[in-house]
């Protein structure tokens, strides 16, 4: 089966894992913005690294056949830093035109601190200026649901912005509701040692339904598993749920999501084939 990876860092991970995950199924990815392990220190440093994700990044997935967006954004860890966050929001409109550029992401909050809060909403500004989508990172175990609830009320207060174009990702038991009345799209992260596992992630299919919902591996310089999507379809199969509910969880929906930003140029796997053999 088809499927699309909605949030991984492949900027972390080796060539082999882009043949791995065309090999079993993946036809396209997004890649967040994201803490890469250590505090930059200089909007150039962004800045290169923004260049890494829009140029070399998607050459190394055309490599397998593989299509590959990406997201810009300082990472809420290192929000702290106000005067560097605002160095790199103000260079973020440089390449938000760029092929494949999806909008502004993985943004969000860490430890739900007053300066999270304050470049979070400058960056729901850019997006709101820019028309962007906007990816959403909320924070991990014990500060999660209070931020996936402070995160909720600064987007519902911001009435310039569409919540079918939000994306709130590492969604859980005790926050999913919270998202999705709203109306916002919410993401299923499927990691080895926290957040959610693929037998979590259909439990709360079966209590919510398939509408805007989707799962991803948010595989990255950690413990993580670049093929969860993978595991969560067989845990779907093994429930007997039919394939064109699993197919709509891990293809239809990221498509219908990601669709509306005019960077999505992306080109079905049928019609790519159909293309190659012409």
């Amino acid at each position: 089966m088809y499927y699309i990876d909605p949030h991984i860092h492949m900027v972390s991970r080796v060539t082999d894992d882009y043949e791995t995950l065309a090999k079993m199924g993946c036809v396209a990815m997004s890649e967040p913005a994201f803490w890469a392990g250590f505090d930059r220190g200089s909007v150039d440093g962004f800045r290169d690294y923004f260049r890494q994700l829009t140029q070399f990044e998607q050459k190394r997935a055309g490599w397998y056949h593989l299509q590959h967006f990406t997201w810009m954004c300082i990472n809420a860890k290192e929000a702290e830093n106000v005067k560097l966050s605002r160095e790199v929001i103000a260079m973020i409109p440089e390449f938000l035109d760029q092929p494949g550029v999806l909008g502004i992401g993985e943004i969000g909050l860490n430890k739900n601190t007053k300066n999270e809060s304050i470049i979070f909403l400058e960056h729901l500004d850019l997006a709101a200026k820019y028309k962007e989508q906007i990816l959403i990172h909320t924070p991990h175990l014990e500060d999660k649901y209070k931020g996936t609830r402070m995160i909720v009320d600064m987007l519902c207060d911001d009435r310039r912005l569409d919540h079918r174009r939000v994306l709130v990702d590492h969604v859980e038991e005790h926050t999913i509701r919270l998202v999705l009345e709203e109306g916002f799209w919410a993401g299923m992260t499927l990691y080895p040692t926290s957040k959610c596992t693929p037998d979590r992630a259909v439990d709360m299919i079966e209590l919510y339904g398939p509408e805007r919902l989707m799962v991803n591996s948010a595989g990255d310089w950690g413990p993580s598993k670049p093929t969860a999507v993978p595991d969560f379809i067989m845990a779907m199969r093994r429930r007997g749920h039919p394939e064109s509910l699993i197919r709509k969880i891990v293809y239809d929906n990221p498509v219908e999501f990601f669709s509306q930003s005019r960077n999505f140029n992306f080109t079905p796997p049928d019609a790519e084939v159909a293309t190659r053999e012409a």
